[in-house]
């Protein structure tokens, strides 16, 4: 299933062969750098399979994305529900990515993320989308504002699934777009 096209990308829903790919972004320490955990191959296996079990289901997730030039899998980008009550109202909207490391600086998620937004807004006939990620996390916040996010100092919050065990990584950065920003 594709949801989107954009000049280099194809963003579609995964598909077995994107597996490896799959498990080198959540087991890479650079690409999980803001994240408390790493995933085992089959912890990534299983959370692949929920991502395409939810997208065929709702049509919402994070969706891989695939050069066109190549058919080559180089990460992900999507609409899922945040899921983070009482911090955001059940059933806000997120907009997040993540990309293998090779394909970082190709300005691949910001092309991605515009073309979701438009998705967003004009075929799901969202009102807002939300980002968020962790404080120190700058290479985020800069595809954020590129995309048009605005920041919402007093909604920053303390990530409820983030463990205490982790606290450089509790603190999150919240973003907002509404549907006339774009």
């Amino acid at each position: 299933m594709i949801i989107t096209e954009t000049p280099r990308l194809i963003v579609r829903n995964w598909k077995d062969t994107d597996r490896d790919l799959f498990r080198e972004i959540n087991a890479d320490p650079k690409v999980m750098e803001f994240f408390a955990m790493r995933r085992t191959h089959a912890e990534a296996d299983a959370m692949m399979d929920l991502l395409r079990d939810m997208i065929d289901q709702t049509g919402y997730g994070f969706y891989a994305l695939e050069l066109k030039e190549t058919a080559e899998p180089i990460g992900f980008c999507g609409l899922a529900e945040a899921k983070i009550a009482p911090v955001l109202p059940e059933g806000t909207i997120e907009i997040g990515w993540r990309l293998a490391t090779r394909f970082w600086g190709n300005g691949y998620v910001t092309e991605a993320a515009r073309a979701l937004l438009r998705v967003a807004f004009e075929e799901k006939a969202l009102d807002e989308v939300v980002s968020f990620a962790v404080a120190d996390n700058l290479r985020s916040w800069a595809v954020m504002e590129r995309i048009g996010m605005r920041r919402d100092i007093d909604g920053d919050f303390d990530h409820p699934r983030v463990p205490y065990t982790h606290p450089h990584l509790q603190r999150h950065v919240l973003y907002r777009i509404g549907r006339g920003d774009v």
